[in-house]
């Protein structure tokens, strides 16, 4: 089943300049100046759930995550080095990051409601059509954030608690709906 932070695509789009603009996380990784530990720490500890590598690299074809982000961006800190992490293990999957406030066009083309929230994960196909994205976080920190989280006045004390629920999670939520999401455009829902 289809979280409520995956979106499927009725129209398909070819995203290929927008891709060919990307860069490799490893070469987004040394511009960030904001949640440098985090950026670095996440990618260099996390290991993709073998199960989540095995399910990852049996979705068929090539594939092609295209990340709206940016280094101030908790969520993006926290997601985005472990997504990066499944590209580098399964041999059909490959990750460019773009700036978000860069690329405001394809920004507006991915807000969750009317927010240009970030990470969006925008899955395209060999061909770099559009299939579908994901963002801009887990689906039940997502729901938290929009009930139980607005209640906190402090943000730096929401954030912490943001910070907790990645902590635990160990990026694994994260990683399950973005393979999710490549088994559903593909027809494989065996394990969805």
């Amino acid at each position: 089943m289809l979280s409520d932070t995956v979106h499927l695509v009725s129209e398909p789009v070819s995203r290929a300049a927008d891709w060919q603009q990307g860069v490799s996380y490893e070469t987004f990784l040394p511009t960030a100046t904001d949640n440098v530990d985090l950026w670095h720490g996440i990618y260099e500890r996390f290991a993709v759930p073998a199960d989540l590598a095995a399910r990852a690299a049996a979705v068929p074809g090539t594939w092609h995550l295209l990340v709206l982000s940016a280094d101030w961006c908790g969520d993006a800190s926290n997601t985005v080095p472990v997504l990066a992490r499944l590209a580098g293990t399964a041999p059909n999957l490959d990750l460019r990051v773009l700036d978000r406030d860069e690329h405001l066009g394809l920004m507006d083309a991915h807000l969750t409601g009317a927010s240009r929230s970030i990470p969006a994960v925008i899955l395209l196909d060999s061909a770099f059509v559009e299939r579908g994205w994901w963002g801009p976080r887990p689906a039940d920190l997502q729901r938290w954030v929009l009930t139980e989280g607005k209640t906190f006045e402090d943000h730096d004390e929401r954030y912490r608690e943001v910070r907790k629920w990645y902590a635990r999670d160990h990026g694994r939520t994260t990683i399950e709906e973005v393979v999710a999401l490549l088994e559903t455009v593909t027809g494989d829902t065996s394990v969805v």
